[in-house]
């Protein structure tokens, strides 16, 4: 993480704004705001993107806390049986 990184709550606050405005902002719905900035949401590209340009930033420029990165994987799983 560099210097210019950090998270979607210390964006809101050097930027001064209250939840209320960011959700207005970028347009997604209150509840999935809410849990993106308490880290208890894995963010999509989309949410990323829209998250950033509400706050005038780059999405790199933002670490996203509780963000996993999403493995895809072929097959069902090990609860089917062997995955090829």
């Amino acid at each position: 993480m560099n210097n210019n990184t950090h998270s979607l709550k210390e964006w809101m606050q050097k930027r001064d704004l209250e939840l209320p405005e960011l959700v207005e902002l970028c347009g997604l719905d209150k509840k999935v705001v809410e849990a993106i900035v308490a880290g208890r949401y894995t963010t999509s590209p989309k949410h990323r993107e829209k998250l950033a340009a509400a706050l005038q930033l780059d999405p790199s420029e933002i670490a996203w806390s509780g963000a996993v990165n999403v493995d895809h994987m072929y097959g069902h799983g090990p609860q089917f049986g062997r995955s090829p």
